[in-house]
C-alpha cells in the first residue's frame, strides 16, 4: 500500500487543495489525515467537506475537538482562542457532528495514526524523551511506527535519536526499530519553510518521503484578513513560523 500522510490543514483551503492535487498525481492508495482540519484559517467548512467527500480517514485533533465542543480551549493562547471561537461559530451543523465522531487513534497494518500522541491529542512530541511515555501503547497495538502531527514540524524519531531529512529525500523505516514520524503541517508550517508539508509512505518498501509544495499563500492570508481573524495568523504563513 502507498499512503499519503497529511496533518494540520487548519482550514487552509489553498494549501489543502494543492496538496490533494499533488497526491492525486502521485497515485497513492489511501490518504490519512492526522487531524486539526480546522482552526487558525478561514475555510473550515470547505476543508471538512473535502475530507468527507473523499472519505479520508481522519483523526480528531485538538482544534477539531475544541471547534466541535468536545473540549474547551483551556491553555490556548489568545490568538488560537480567538480563531477557535470563530471556527466554532462558522462551522455548519453537519461538519460539527462529523468532527465529534472522529476517532483519537486508528491502526493501519503495522502503524498507528494519531494527532498529538497515542494517549493524548494535546501532547507535544518534540524529542525522544517526550515520546518515551507513549511507546507501550504503540507496541500493545502490534505496531512499530506511529505517525503523529500537532507540532507542525516534520521529523523522524527513534531510540537512537532524531533524524533530519530534506524534502524529496526517502527514509527507510524497515527493520525492528520503533519510529515516530511527523509529516509536518499542510496548512500552517512552523519549521521555517512556508511550503505545505506532507508525507508519502510505501508499506511494500517501508520508505517514507517528505514532500513540500508551494501554494498561493496570499490568497489564504487575504481570507484571514477578510474574516476578521488575527493578523498574526496571516503573517506567520509567509514565514513558515
Amino acid at each position: 500500500m502507498r499512503y499519503a500522510i497529511i496533518s494540520d490543514n487548519h482550514a487552509n483551503l489553498e494549501a489543502t487543495t494543492a496538496v490533494l492535487a499533488h497526491i492525486d498525481k502521485a497515485g497513492v492508495d489511501k490518504i490519512i489525515n492526522l487531524g486539526d482540519i480546522v482552526g487558525y484559517n478561514a475555510n473550515p467548512n470547505e476543508c471538512c467537506d473535502l475530507m468527507r467527500q473523499r472519505n479520508i480517514p481522519t483523526i480528531c485533533g485538538n482544534h477539531d475537538a475544541v471547534a466541535c465542543g468536545l473540549e474547551e480551549p483551556w491553555g490556548f493562547n489568545p490568538v488560537a482562542l480567538s480563531a477557535a471561537m470563530w471556527t466554532r461559530e462558522a462551522l455548519r451543523k453537519d461538519n460539527l457532528e462529523w468532527l465529534r465522531g472522529l476517532p483519537d487513534v486508528q491502526k493501519f497494518g503495522n502503524f498507528l495514526a494519531v494527532h498529538g500522541s497515542p494517549n493524548n491529542r494535546n501532547s507535544y512530541l518534540f524529542n525522544w524523551e517526550d515520546i518515551l511515555p507513549h511507546i507501550r501503547q504503540v507496541q500493545d497495538q502490534g505496531c512499530r511506527i506511529c505517525f503523529f502531527g500537532h507540532t507542525h514540524s516534520p521529523g523522524i524519531f527513534s531510540r537512537d535519536g532524531a533524524y533530519s531529512f530534506n524534502a524529496e529525500m526517502k527514509f527507510d523505516l524497515s527493520g525492528d526499530k520503533l519510529y515516530f514520524v511527523n509529516p509536518g503541517s499542510v496548512g500552517q508550517p512552523r519549521d521555517g519553510d512556508p511550503r505545505a508539508s506532507f508525507g508519502l509512505f510505501d508499506t511494500a518498501t517501508n520508505l517514507f518521503q517528505l514532500v513540500r509544495i508551494n501554494y498561493p499563500i496570499k490568497q489564504t492570508a487575504d481570507k484571514i484578513a477578510a474574516a476578521g481573524l488575527p493578523a498574526f495568523l496571516a503573517e506567520r504563513l509567509f514565514l513558515g513560523r
